[in-house]
């Protein structure tokens, strides 16, 4: 996780380029059957720093897929309060936002109508304030047949 961290740092500051090869390389080195927790927070990271909608969407699906290896007790070896549905608003949500950009409709709706209720999981707090926000801004792009990317809140 202190890799990871150091990459997403990289990508703070701007340098897209550099944090996309140093989670490659880590991705890498976990591979497709390591630790989940691992691959989730690769992938869903990996996926933001993409220069297409389809590789993100790619990298989107792996960091949902991952969290079906995941259990409660793995999460909060790391983050005490975590539990695996609390990941699962994002990750939806990710991927109904890549599929909108993509022009796939249904996908999107999909997983919209998937993210909803589980924002319940989340903590009334800045991070489920703005999961809950993106979530009503990807609907109203869709109804709107906008394949335009999310603006920041």
């Amino acid at each position: 996780m202190t890799r990871i961290g150091r990459a997403l740092d990289l990508g703070a500051a701007g340098d897209r380029t550099a944090a996309r090869a140093a989670l490659t390389e880590v991705w890498e080195q976990v591979g497709d059957t390591g630790d989940a927790l691992h691959r989730c927070t690769i992938a869903h990271h990996l996926a933001d720093l993409q220069d297409s909608v389809a590789d993100e969407v790619a990298w989107d699906r792996r960091a949902l897929a991952a969290v079906a290896d995941l259990s409660d007790e793995r999460v909060q070896r790391d983050h005490a309060s975590l539990r695996v549905r609390a990941l699962l608003p994002s990750l939806h949500l990710n991927l109904a936002d890549g599929y909108r950009r993509a022009g796939d409709v249904a996908r999107a709706r999909d997983h919209l109508t998937i993210a909803a209720p589980l924002v319940a999981e989340l903590p009334d707090d800045g991070y489920g304030t703005m999961i809950r926000e993106a979530i009503a801004r990807v609907g109203a792009l869709l109804d709107a047949g906008s394949r335009e990317a999310l603006a920041a809140p």
